[in-house]
């Protein structure tokens, strides 16, 4: 038997169905060791792939797992329980042939097995089968799973805890209906005492849990954050444990999205500051949703975009964009910097002043960007030069822009030249005035009238003088002007 469970491409080989046929009748053994062996060998194939998975379910095996789950001692539960989890692991409908075998509510039964590790087994099993979808969520929490669930949650076994919140995790994270059920049951309070919980994977699955309940709607994230999980939750962001910090950070964004009074209740306890921190101390997808929670405060009001700056937040932002190789990242960054720099002036110098805005116009621009970085840095630019009267971070652009972002650059200077009389002298003297003259707009365009408003900021011969042609002209007048002679 033992062979049997390793090497699991020499079955492949020989073909699924002989492997079956073989083992089905060794789950009826007198011999309880060879039935638990076969369960285990059944387990490890399916485990392997869908295939073999597939196998088992038309090898009419399912059936005799949950008869004999409901009568057997410890050791067969658990065995069967992973063979029904390796099964339902693949896809919806593998989990649904679990389903209609009446498996349910014998793996309900097991969580209230005494032994820890058939609790853990059938936990297990059931999360499987209720990621998949709402459908198959929901038949978990008609089989009743989710209070004895929330009592798993209670116990001392630190690896049962883990599994059942997992199982909490996986069926909350469909729907507000499938969340509420979990919350109903009592969960939540739970779940928050375990935040600071010291082993790291347990943290891990706590708080994706209260993240696939928060992130449905105001009313939960708001149940979540009565749970007073702030300022606990703050702690995680420093943990040495990568997906612990991960994990908190999408807890927190998923709290800040839903209104202004959440993402204000965040930044009061700390969380802005933290987060920022937590981005500098980490790299790759664990900062992602961190500089997605920065958009999401920085969306809801002026107020809360300046918080973010104060938190020095910009620069995190712009490292992030320029250091990440992964364009799904950047586009994060790019999307948030839009979001704290659309509001005021004030708001995009301070998006200005960090050099955020050439690098954004090189993703723009780059061939090698995906089409959402594309899109979100042009929108993030346009966000942040609508509002940014900064003209020393205005001026490169006009050097460098296509046509379509141009257009916002020129503009600016329209609104700012004509009431600030330094800022004219200085365009002058950079070449700024003499670059506009440069430009070929379409007569009667929005364009043409920025240049036009810019123009009537000087005197016309000014405007000659750094027009396209003049010192041409001004050679023609040489070769035809005539000397006076005595």
């Amino acid at each position: 038997m033992h062979s049997l469970t390793k090497d699991q491409s020499l079955w492949i080989r020989n073909g699924r169905a002989g492997v079956m046929s073989l083992l089905r009748p060794l789950l009826l053994d007198v011999v309880p060791t060879i039935q638990q062996t076969a369960a285990l060998a059944l387990g490890r194939l399916a485990n392997y792939n869908d295939d073999l998975a597939e196998a088992v379910v038309k090898g009419d095996i399912l059936p005799q797992l949950v008869y004999s789950l409901a009568e057997q001692n410890r050791f067969y539960k658990k065995a069967a329980a992973f063979v029904l989890r390796a099964v339902g692991k693949h896809s919806p409908q593998l989990a649904q042939a679990i389903v209609d075998c009446g498996a349910l509510d014998t793996l309900v039964i097991c969580l209230e097995d005494f032994d820890p590790g058939v609790k853990e087994a059938a936990a297990w099993a059931l999360g499987y089968i209720a990621r998949h979808n709402a459908e198959l969520s929901q038949a978990v929490v008609d089989a009743g799973a989710v209070p004895l669930l929330v009592l798993c949650i209670q116990e001392p076994e630190i690896a049962l805890k883990r599994i059942a919140a997992s199982a909490l995790s996986d069926i909350s994270k469909h729907s507000p209906e499938l969340a509420q059920t979990v919350v109903d049951a009592g969960a939540i309070a739970h779940l928050a005492q375990m935040i600071l919980n010291p082993d790291a994977k347990l943290k891990r699955q706590v708080l994706s849990a209260l993240s696939q309940v928060a992130k449905h709607s105001v009313d939960l994230a708001e149940m979540v954050v009565e749970a007073e999980i702030f300022p606990v939750v703050l702690t995680c962001l420093k943990d040495k444990d990568e997906y612990v910090k991960k994990n908190a950070s999408t807890l927190i964004r998923e709290i800040a999205k839903h209104t202004p009074e959440l993402s204000q209740l965040i930044v009061n306890a700390g969380g802005v500051a933290a987060v920022i921190d937590c981005l500098g101390s980490c790299k790759g997808n664990i900062r992602l949703p961190g500089i997605m929670m920065l958009g999401y405060v920085a969306a809801h009001s002026e107020n809360l975009a300046m918080a973010v700056i104060i938190s020095k937040g910009v620069p995190q932002l712009s490292v992030c964009l320029s250091e990440e190789p992964e364009d799904h990242i950047k586009a994060a960054a790019a999307w948030a910097l839009g979001q704290i720099g659309r509001h005021t002036p004030e708001h995009a110098r301070a998006v200005a002043v960090t050099n955020t805005l050439p690098v954004l116009l090189s993703l723009y621009m780059s061939a090698e960007s995906s089409e959402d970085l594309q899109v979100k840095s042009k929108k993030a630019i346009k966000n942040i030069l609508q509002k940014c009267t900064y003209l020393p971070a205005l001026e490169p652009f006009l050097y460098d822009a296509p046509p379509n972002i141009l257009k916002h650059v020129v503009g600016q200077f329209s609104k700012v030249l004509p009431h600030d009389s330094k800022a004219r002298r200085l365009f002058v003297t950079s070449g700024g005035l003499k670059k506009v003259q440069e430009i070929k707009a379409e007569p009667g365009s929005l364009l043409q009238e920025y240049i036009n408003s810019i123009n009537n900021c000087y005197p016309e011969e000014i405007v000659r003088y750094y027009s396209p042609g003049y010192s041409d002209t001004l050679l023609q007048r040489v070769d035809s002007y005539q000397p006076l002679t005595n």
